[in-house]
């Protein structure tokens, strides 16, 4: 996940927090324009052993194995350094003169951007945006939110957390979403979503050749149903529904399309040109199923115990 806000709305924090509340192995890189590849993904060092006096080279890890990998301002490295979380963002491993070495199961990389800044930054490769499930905008909160914030955090504190899913239940719920159904609707629909974004396609729309220079790969088809599936495993549902087509489609789509100088020079953002292409495609098919409360599935249930088990986390206990 692509984490884009302007400084101070508390992104790093969040996504510490986030992995303290999940029991994961959290590492952080702060990314510099003098970070290294090796930085990241460790690197092998030539060690002489003590009795027989043999040289041979051990490979020393990088802050990369970790469950969850923070990227803090990700745009600050040159591209051959962002370059190092490809393999690992891909294929869940990294190579290191030619070992392979396998990350944590399971491994997130979260990265962090400001999208004011613009002197000593460089732009993501396309190639690496691609990998990214989700790009996700934090704008200022609101009043009533501000004031709280700034009521209560007159000094900097930052209490521990403890964790409240333990890390096997998480590997569940990751099975759980996984076994969610995919109707043929939404397979088809999802394909025509993206396919339509490409300005070349034949069957395309017109929205993006005239708003689009690039339009999104089948990482976007991909990325929409995985986290359409998530969505509906969160509202306690085994089916994948319209609802949960329409709510992931901006942040699975937005960091995937390139828009034109057309779209540019009226002031367009992505998100107006997908709205766009979206709305000309028509509305989606499909009804929302009718849940029995009593087979809401693993992950449901898991959200209804830590409802009764932790302070302060509530959950709605409607199942659709």
């Amino acid at each position: 996940v692509l984490v884009i806000g302007v400084p101070g709305l508390a992104k790093t924090l969040m996504i510490r927090s986030l992995a303290e509340l999940l029991d994961l192995q959290f590492s952080r890189v702060q990314f510099t324009p003098d970070l290294m590849p090796q930085d990241i993904t460790g690197t092998s060092i030539l060690t002489s052993d003590v009795d027989t006096g043999e040289r041979t080279f051990r490979f020393r890890k990088g802050p990369i194995f970790a469950n969850l990998l923070l990227g803090d301002e990700i745009n600050r490295t040159p591209p051959k350094t962002q370059a190092a979380l490809l393999e690992a963002m891909e294929e869940g491993q990294v190579t290191v003169m030619g070992d392979r070495h396998p990350l944590p199961s399971p491994f997130f990389v979260m990265a962090t951007q400001n999208p004011l800044d613009q002197e000593g930054t460089y732009p993501l490769p396309f190639t690496q945006l691609d990998r990214f499930a989700f790009q996700v905008m934090l704008d200022y909160p609101a009043a009533e939110e501000e004031l709280d914030v700034v009521s209560t955090t007159t000094a900097r504190q930052e209490s521990s957390l403890q964790p409240v899913v333990p890390g096997a239940w998480l590997t569940r719920a990751i099975e759980e979403v996984e076994s969610v159904e995919i109707p043929n609707w939404a397979l088809l629909r999802a394909t025509k979503i993206v396919r339509s974004t490409r300005p070349a396609e034949q069957d395309g729309s017109p929205v993006a050749a005239e708003l689009l220079a690039y339009g999104a790969g089948p990482r976007g088809i991909q990325t929409i149903l995985r986290t359409a599936r998530a969505r509906a495993a969160l509202q306690g549902r085994n089916t994948v529904i319209a609802q949960d087509l329409d709510d992931v489609i901006l942040p699975s789509l937005r960091h995937r399309v390139v828009l034109s100088v057309h779209a540019e020079a009226e002031g367009l953002t992505e998100d107006t040109v997908i709205q766009r292409i979206r709305e000309s495609i028509g509305d989606l098919d499909g009804h929302t199923p009718q849940v029995d409360p009593g087979e809401m599935g693993f992950f449901r249930r898991w959200l209804e115990q830590l409802s009764e088990s932790t302070p302060g986390f509530r959950t709605s206990r409607r199942g659709n």
